[in-house]
């Protein structure tokens, strides 16, 4: 759930961005959401799947042993 929330608001500010600066080049808001809603609904999922795989990934974790002596 974590990785879904991260991913989430992360591209809220993309789509935001996205929106404002295909905006200010159209001058058309129409044009500008239909860019943002496309390009950042693909980016959530493509987003949450890459953050997946790095869950799996131990590349520079810490290994904690799971017993102490």
């Amino acid at each position: 759930m974590r990785a879904l929330a991260k991913a989430i608001t992360w591209r809220l500010f993309g789509f935001i961005s996205t929106i404002v600066i295909v905006y200010i080049y159209s001058k058309n808001i129409k044009e500008a959401l239909m860019v943002g809603v496309g390009v950042d609904g693909v980016k959530v999922v493509l987003y949450y799947v890459h953050e997946r795989i790095w869950n799996r990934v131990n590349f520079g974790r810490k290994i904690i042993p799971e017993f102490n002596i």
